[in-house]
């Protein structure tokens, strides 16, 4: 008898914990609670994630993200200078004109390298949420969720997200294979070029694949009907009136600013129900979000609801942190216990359930 992983938490819900998260981070960008949101992520991997490549991809995502950081924070230093608290001075090089003219090296500031920290431990923090989303979260469920007028968006978003777990499954599957044809010896000689073609060759293959079977179920072939042209013309709609209440507001229109906004987001919501209803999609055995998943909606909501509050009554001294001077971060107890309705999906776990195995019968 075999046993599955059932998740305890509905997609929906994991979208919502997501955004949260990164509303979170974006509303207390400081470093102390931005590191508070990631180690948040990291026990929500740590006890939801199911043993496979979805979970290995999760430390990976991060690790690449902190690369990328540390690039932007060398770039960032190189090229911005700043007449407070140098650090030290390196040898510096004039780009042409055609380039912009800049130097590249010279004084390196120490606000300059610490905002530059400040802000790209914001993006990791990002990244590591939704990474975190990713393990955990079941795409399958992910796009049944979907309206039916973003079906298409949806999957495609999907495949997108199962890119780098799949690579990442591709190139432990080639490893393993290649320690099995040497009986375990590691032999360097080549093993780049014995690694990489298969890698590849088995994602061009998975892409042929997934392209035939799309192909074969007719996916995006369908020719579009009157609702849904009507709906294309109400989204272009929207989309104008969006756009004239954001420039309402840079000129300080408020009332035009409101009614446009007012009228864009009817004409949004319009739209995707003609589109919706449009598309004749089923939907083979939809898992609901169920009362327990709503609870955990209302307690992950309660992060944003509660930094909204510090910052609208001014107790969000400690939310953004400047690195001029240059002092410690500072943290506030009440701050950090508003971080704490994240933790709300820790309140389940993942259950093993067997799986009968099928009959078989002799004739």
């Amino acid at each position: 008898m075999q046993a599955h992983t059932e998740r305890p938490w509905h997609a929906v819900t994991w979208l919502i914990w997501a955004i949260a998260a990164t509303t979170a981070i974006q509303l207390a960008s400081s470093p102390v609670y931005v590191v508070l949101v990631i180690a948040i992520a990291w026990l929500v991997v740590a006890q939801h994630s199911i043993d496979g490549p979805l979970s290995r991809a999760f430390p990976i995502l991060v690790g690449a993200a902190l690369i990328f950081a540390a690039m932007r924070v060398v770039l960032t230093a190189a090229t911005t200078h700043g007449s407070s608290e140098v650090w030290f001075t390196t040898p510096s090089v004039g780009m042409p004109e055609i380039l912009g003219g800049f130097d590249v090296g010279g004084a390196v500031s120490g606000p300059v390298v610490l905002q530059a920290a400040q802000e790209s431990l914001v993006v990791v923090g990002i990244v590591a949420v939704f990474a975190a989303f990713n393990a955990v979260v079941s795409h399958y469920e992910l796009v049944q969720t979907v309206p039916r007028a973003f079906y298409e968006l949806g999957l495609t978003v999907v495949i997108a997200l199962a890119v780098v777990p799949t690579t990442i499954e591709a190139v432990h599957d080639v490893r393993e294979a290649d320690r099995a044809r040497t009986g375990g010896r590691v032999v360097r000689k080549g093993r780049l070029i014995r690694q990489l073609v298969p890698v590849l060759e088995r994602g061009l293959e998975r892409a042929v694949t997934l392209s035939e079977s799309l192909d074969s179920r007719g996916f995006a072939h369908g020719g579009s009907t009157a609702r849904q042209r009507g709906a294309g013309w109400l989204g272009l709609g929207a989309l104008v009136a969006l756009g004239g209440a954001f420039v309402a507001l840079v000129g300080r229109e408020q009332p035009a600013a409101l009614l446009l906004a007012g009228a864009g987001g009817v004409a949004l919501v319009v739209a995707v129900v003609l589109s919706s209803r449009a598309t004749h999609r089923i939907r083979y055995r939809p898992r609901h979000v169920s009362t327990a998943d709503w609870w955990c909606i209302a307690g992950v909501l309660l992060t944003p609801v509660l930094l909204v509050t510090l910052v609208i009554s001014g107790d969000d001294a400690t939310f953004v942190w400047t690195p001029s001077p240059v002092q410690w971060p500072q943290i506030e107890i009440v701050a950090a216990l508003a971080f704490l309705p994240l933790l709300a999906p820790m309140t389940r776990t993942p259950s093993t359930a067997p799986v009968p195995a099928p009959e078989m019968s002799v004739a």
